[in-house]
């Protein structure tokens, strides 16, 4: 019996921007305060229909081994069984990376 490598979902703040990625690590990072994420996960061009938010990732993280998010900037991982599209999306005018205190700026 052969065990399959996990796989993980991972949606993270960057830039006003949601990242979601498929990884095949995540561990806590040896830098503290961030978290470690290697084997990115892409979809193969086998398909007719090119999603260009999922090329802009693909060239983003291109030559990359090892990325490291800070904890601040993670929204949700999860361990999936299947693998989906990575893709990047608008965050909405209500979501502050960081908490913002009323009156201060």
């Amino acid at each position: 019996m052969s065990e399959q490598q996990p796989l993980y979902r991972i949606q993270f703040m960057n830039n006003g921007k949601n990242y979601q990625l498929y990884v095949r690590e995540v561990v806590q990072g040896t830098l503290f305060g961030f978290i470690e994420i290697g084997g990115f996960v892409f979809d193969s061009h086998s398909t007719l229909l090119v999603d260009p938010s999922t090329e802009r990732l693909k060239t983003e993280f291109s030559g990359v081994n090892r990325s490291y998010i800070p904890l601040q900037a993670v929204i949700r991982i999860d361990a999936v069984t299947e693998r989906g599209s990575a893709r990047i999306s608008e965050l909405g005018d209500n979501v502050a990376p960081f908490p913002i205190l009323p009156g201060k700026k």
